[in-house]
């Protein structure tokens, strides 16, 4: 018996896009259960018992070439050759279900025609033109980013404002990567803190003898803002940061959702608080909105500038252009930094902050080299456009719901190695696992049996797929777990 799908819950531009089908189609099931959206079923399916490929070829097999580069990749051992849609194939021809999307990066799946469209036409006219000038596409996608913010909420509008021509309130500085908007942020809000210090005791922060003192930087466990030494300094793992010690003085860092800590990790010498709303590499830990709403709270109180990284669940991949556009404007942010999806895998990053903070900043007191190409915008501008779709906000939503009741199905049929609850919402989930141990180990099994997914934390497999994902790619990449389960 094959299960149903309303058909009506997938869009006419979803339904024209060109995608891989799956590895196999999944063994019917005896039972199924049907709800109001999709039809789910009712026992583990056993089609991937068994791994599809053997990718347990030892260093001296691999048929990897071999290349002096340095080795901070502990990756399997076959190459990726090309992808489309959700799909990528190896240099031996096999086939694999991209369930990662490049670290939650390809937004709109891999080769999509789109995006290279873009890239072809504006590699033809001009790919890089630097800051000393302006260019054509950094100012449309500033305006974009803008104005979608202050229609479906974020940074202190409320869904529903209709932005000026030109967009105002909000200011956009690019970057190349995620972790180089964290440092921007970063750096920004130091410079914030002590212009606010210098008018709070009316002396200049860098006179003779005036020690400024509103320095310090807040952030909380789990988090994961990048490897550069700022942003690793606000990366609180200990396996990451120990080898680079010492790193940047004036860090401390607290639990996440814990309010009654708030009064004393955040005080009068504070400049920035950094958070992610929903932690990603930390292990999917979302922040309780009303403990958003203290932190904002206690950041006005002493004069801090609150951040928030939304490098991995910003851009629609929680359900909504930000993590926080649904939440109340009493939560929100000063600035928040973007990178992972918003050129579908071109290289870029950038801080969208309230024009209050980017007051403080003139020329010469940061900047980039490439940042804000014209070829990186031009292409930030179309994913944007297309995801900013209300359709595709529609079809997040749906496949989220029918991902979520899938996997809620695997916390009940394997409770000796699941955590009874998925965490996270929209399209960055994750199964929490009783066993350390077991999420790599899944992670590999899946692989072997044809789909890529991720661990995240000490006990989490993570899933991040691309934001058009299709109802067939959620069965194969739920099918396959469930075979990587059984087989633990």
């Amino acid at each position: 018996m094959r299960r149903q799908v309303t058909t009506s819950l997938i869009s006419a531009a979803v339904r024209g896009r060109q995608t891989a089908r799956s590895l196999t189609r999944r063994a019917p099931y005896t039972r199924l259960l049907s709800t109001s959206q999709w039809t789910l079923p009712t026992s583990p399916s056993t089609k991937y018992s068994k791994p599809v490929y053997n990718l347990n070829a030892s260093p001296e097999q691999s048929k990897v070439p071999k290349a002096p580069l340095l080795g901070v990749y502990a990756r399997p051992e076959f190459v990726v050759s090309h992808g489309k849609g959700s799909y990528v194939w190896d240099t031996e021809g096999r086939k694999y279900l991209d369930f990662s999307a490049g670290i939650a990066v390809n937004s709109l799946g891999h080769a999509d025609e789109g995006v290279l469209k873009v890239i072809n036409e504006q590699a033809s006219k001009i790919i890089h033109a630097s800051n000393v000038y302006h260019n054509e596409w950094s100012p449309q996608l500033a305006s974009l980013l803008v104005a979608v913010t202050q229609r479906e909420g974020g940074l202190g509008f409320a869904p529903g404002h209709q932005s000026t021509n030109p967009p105002s309130g909000l200011q956009v500085f690019f970057s190349n990567s995620g972790t180089e908007a964290n440092e921007g942020a970063l750096k920004i809000a130091r410079k914030v803190g002590k212009e606010r210090w210098s008018l709070k005791h009316n002396k200049a922060w860098g006179a003779p003898g005036s020690e400024c003192t509103k320095t310090g930087i807040v952030c909380f466990e789990n988090a994961f803002h990048g490897r550069s030494m700022g942003a690793l300094s606000v990366t609180t793992n200990p396996k990451y940061q120990a080898p680079f010690a010492p790193l940047l003085p004036g860090v401390s860092c607290g639990k996440l959702n814990d309010m009654e800590a708030l009064s004393t990790l955040v005080t009068e010498d504070t400049c920035a608080v950094i958070v992610e709303p929903v932690q990603g590499e930390g292990g999917i830990h979302p922040a309780q909105t009303e403990w958003l709403i203290q932190l904002r709270k206690r950041c006005d109180e002493v004069g801090a500038v609150l951040i928030f990284d939304e490098i991995q669940c910003g851009l629609y991949r929680t359900g909504t252009l930000w993590a926080h556009s649904p939440l109340p404007v009493e939560a929100h942010p000063d600035m928040v930094t973007m990178a992972k999806p918003l050129a579908n895998g071109y290289p870029i990053g950038a801080i969208l902050l309230r024009d209050s903070i980017g007051s403080t900043m003139t020329p010469g007191t940061h900047g980039t080299t490439f940042g804000g190409s014209p070829l990186a915008c031009a292409v930030g501008y179309h994913v944007l456009s297309r995801l900013s779709d209300p359709a595709m906000a529609s079809q997040i939503s749906d496949i989220s719901s029918y991902l979520t009741q899938r996997l809620q199905l695997l916390t009940q049929w394997f409770p000796q190695h699941l955590q009874p609850t998925v965490r996270g919402r929209g399209l960055i989930l994750g199964l929490g696992f009783k066993d350390t141990e077991a999420p790599g180990k899944v992670v590999g099994l899946a692989r072997e049996r044809g789909v890529f997914v991720l661990s995240a934390g000490k006990d989490v497999v993570r899933l991040v797929p691309s934001l058009n994902i299709g109802k067939e790619e959620v069965d194969l990449a739920v099918d396959v777990l469930e075979g990587a389960l059984a087989a633990l």
